[in-house]
């Protein structure tokens, strides 16, 4: 039933967290706070104190008395508010009378007399809440106090050295423990049977004590059986794709059902008036053994599945489920065994408990040692990402569970019987709430994908990292409670926790931070709305640019998450007047190392401002030729030609050169050179060059295209068409289209488009006859080849020591 409570418990902690941060955020009025009664609170003080001193109150008496401690410190930090409203007022009517006065500096007779006036009445309200603080700050030191002296009796009791188990000489107390248990069980049953009185009523209770053997009889036996028949015919037999999430809800009624049917078994045991203060105490461990056998059943059926749908153990999962079952079964004992000893009068020896517990301790270390072998998954190539990082957890949890395994039986054997079960059975509980988080991961997950109807792609989406992040959280508590953490004390973190830090005069708490996550989210959706409705309603029904609209868009967006930030601040109440020199000293570092995105972030605020380059434009910057796409806070994208996307910093955009071809109009000019032999008629090549350009659509008549014989070239006489162009978007396309025109009316005009010739001057051609020669004679040195400017075209040089070749 451990690890119920703790879920209770943890669920009861959610609910009650938004409550307690409310109530933190909520001022409390004045009139609401009454002084506390300070006679009383004196005289438990001192019995506190006193306690403490003699050191002879048990765990739970300290434990009540901690929790006066504690009603009282609640007391008395709702009391600190008294007069806020007022001595908030008079501290601004004696900030107004003006600075201190100095020897130097002295204050006029009535401004002297009216700051002394309202000092004295500042100091009057202010003593209820001094008197609070004192009483508060000694409340919260007996609290630690009680903390520290019962977590000192918890040390020495787990390291206290009991005989040890393993020493014949010490079964026999054990032995005479469980004589002693029969012989007191048979006693209360011998009893009860001879009591008329309760024969009676095992006679009147007759039929329903029947009713209630029937239901446990069916529900315990044949109970789980049948639902875990349901959940794997839908995990198999359904197509439906809610089956996973209905066959895990189906699922618990594996632990649900047999439970109800112990509960109906005690029942009937309890109607039945046969039961006494020994045999209650077993009949009551019922419900808890059947808790901890199915639970572990169900979790071993889930976690270790053949198929390995749900388990990170596909192999040897039906050793693991067969091992998790005994666990489970193992620990039904040990509850019953708690119960066994619990009403022995007089209390057990050391020898007898020791002899008691150490068995099952041993029994569960070796199926635990298996559990945790089994956990290792083998090391696999080629495993990378979350798989990777599911493994290594999996390694360090079958780890721990070896270790625990290993060293619980010997520090029971060696007598530190205390110490073993303090760790061989939470380690158990941990085990089994690790399960249990492993599986709501997979019902959140198999939820969101449903809901949001995701692939299985989606499970590797964030959300459900989140989600499993957040159950992990929410999971440490019962984590700490399994490994003997109090209530008490996971109430006091808590509520330190709640009450946040304190930097300067401003006190940062949860239900602060809360409160600006809000407001600011608040803020946000109220500004995307408002740059919403301007891009999609106002703006386009006026007459203003794209560019001005998205820039008066961006800057609605800027000024209101500014704002937002602001009133989230504010509202949280925190006082950033106390926090500037902690902001400036790292505004200053924060300036350096974020020097470069400050400049671009300011750049982006001017390109919007002044508007150099829109989206759209046609422009040129660090040799990228391309078409703008967008413009953010600090950086601008341009697609170029090539359907490649550029990033540039917006600070280049400012500070460099950029060419904007098309920011005041699309027109722009096309050159195209021209090239004829020589010999061809100019003013006729001139002509038809005019004519072609002029036919084109997207050249512009004003201006006029011109045609120019520009020059005298090595291999052609020069032209240039000249044309001004409606859309330089198009200019490519233009230019293609009169190279083709070109083309087809030199060919029928009969004009020749030159290209590059040489002529080669070969001196001495019989020596490149080939003609072999009995010896090698010298020849003479070979002439470079020339053209007809004298230019060496053959890269030979005459070197009167070389000899020739046949070729």
């Amino acid at each position: 039933m451990q690890v119920l409570r703790f879920l209770l418990l943890a669920t009861s902690l959610f609910i009650a967290a938004p409550a307690v941060l409310t109530y933190s955020v909520m001022p409390v009025a004045a009139q609401d706070v009454q002084a506390p009664d300070y006679t009383a609170w004196e005289k438990q003080a001192k019995t506190a104190e006193q306690t403490l001193a003699d050191d002879r109150a048990s765990n739970k008496a300290l434990e009540q008395l901690r929790a006066d401690l504690v009603e009282w410190r609640a007391k008395f930090t709702a009391a600190q508010g008294i007069n806020a409203a007022p001595i908030e007022t008079l501290k601004n009517q004696i900030a107004a009378l003006g600075p201190a006065p100095t020897e130097d500096a002295p204050d006029a007779p009535e401004i002297a007399k009216r700051r002394a006036e309202l000092n004295d009445q500042l100091a009057k309200l202010q003593a209820p809440g001094l008197a609070a603080v004192e009483a508060h700050s000694r409340a919260e030191g007996l609290i630690r106090q009680i903390d520290a002296r019962i977590r000192a009796r918890q040390a020495t009791e787990l390291l206290r050295l009991s005989p040890s188990p393993a020493n014949p000489a010490n079964w026999p107390a054990g032995w005479a423990v469980l004589q002693q248990g029969i012989k007191t069980l048979s006693a209360e049953t011998t009893e009860a049977w001879s009591n008329p009185t309760r024969r009676a009523e095992l006679k009147d209770n007759l039929p329903a004590i029947v009713f209630y053997l029937l239901v446990a009889a069916v529900l315990v036996l044949r109970g789980p059986g049948f639902m875990e028949r349901m959940t794997t015919r839908l995990l198999t037999g359904v197509s439906m794709r809610a089956r996973n999430i209905a066959a895990a809800v189906v699922s618990l009624g594996q632990v649900i059902v047999p439970i109800l049917g112990t509960i109906f078994l005690v029942l009937a045991i309890k109607a039945s008036g046969m039961t006494g203060i020994r045999s209650g105490a077993l009949i009551d461990a019922l419900p808890g053994a059947a808790y901890a056998f199915f639970f572990a059943r169900w979790i071993a059926s889930w976690l270790f599945r053949v198929d390995g749908s749900y388990a990170p153990l596909s192999e040897r999962a039906s050793e693991a489920r067969f091992h998790t079952n005994l666990i489970g079964l193992v620990s039904a004992l040990e509850i019953f065994r708690t119960a066994f000893i619990t009403e022995v009068r007089p209390p057990l020896s050391m020898a007898a408990q020791a002899v008691w517990a150490a068995p099952l301790v041993c029994v569960v270390a070796v199926l635990l040692f298996r559990l945790g072998v089994l956990l290792r998954p083998r090391p696999s190539e080629g495993v990378s990402g979350a798989k990777e990082f599911r493994n290594k957890i999996m390694r360090l949890i079958g780890t721990a569970t070896v270790a625990v395994s290993v060293v619980a039986p010997l520090l029971a054997v060696v007598g530190y019987v205390a110490a073993a079960n303090a760790l061989i059975w939470p380690a158990v509980g941990s085990l089994g709430l690790i399960g249990l988080i492993l599986l709501l991961q997979r019902f959140a997950t198999d939820s969101y994908v449903l809901v949001f109807h995701k692939g299985e792609d989606g499970r590797e989406a964030l959300a459900p990292v989140l989600i499993s992040f957040v159950l992990t959280l929410l999971a440490l508590p019962l984590f700490a409670l399994i490994w003997g953490a109090r209530t008490a004390e996971l109430s006091e973190t808590w509520t330190r926790f709640s009450e946040g830090v304190t930097i300067g005069d401003t006190q940062i708490s949860p239900a602060a931070i809360l409160a600006l996550i809000v407001i600011f989210i608040l803020g946000y959706a109220v500004t995307r709305l408002a740059q919403s409705a301007l891009r999609s309603t106002i703006l386009p029904r006026t007459e203003l640019e794209k560019g001005v609209q998205n820039a008066i868009v961006s800057g609605v967006g800027y000024v209101g998450i500014f704002l937002a930030a602001i009133v989230a601040i504010t509202g949280a109440g925190i006082d950033l007047s106390s926090l500037a020199i902690v902001a400036g000293a790292l505004s200053v570092g924060i300036g350096f190392g974020l020097q470069n995105i400050v400049s671009n972030f300011v750049s982006g605020i001017i390109l919007l401002i002044e508007r150099p380059i829109s989206e759209g434009d046609m422009i040129e910057v660090n040799g990228q030729f391309g078409t703008v796409r967008g413009i953010s806070v600090r950086s601008t994208w341009i697609e170029t030609f090539d359907r490649t996307d550029v990033i540039v910093p917006n600070a280049d955009l400012v500070s460099g050169v950029v060419t904007n071809l098309t920011r005041t109009n699309l027109t722009g000019r096309l050159i195209i050179p021209v090239g004829v032999a020589y010999g061809t008629d100019t003013r006729k090549v001139q002509s038809i060059l005019m004519e072609i350009a002029e036919a084109q659509p997207l050249v512009m008549v004003d201006p006029a295209p011109s045609v120019h014989f520009v020059a005298f070239g090595a291999d052609s006489l020069n032209f240039e068409i000249r044309a001004i162009l409606s859309d330089v978007n198009f200019k490519l396309d233009v230019q293609t289209e009169i190279l083709h025109q070109i083309n087809e009316r030199f060919i029928a005009e009969g004009i020749e488009i030159p290209f590059a010739q040489r002529d080669l001057w070969i001196r001495n051609p019989e020596d490149l006859t080939g003609r072999k020669r009995a010896q090698p004679k010298p020849q003479p040195a070979q002439e470079p080849v020339r053209d007809h400017d004298g230019d060496d075209l053959s890269g030979v040089h005459n070197d009167p020591d070389a000899e020739g070749d046949d070729a």
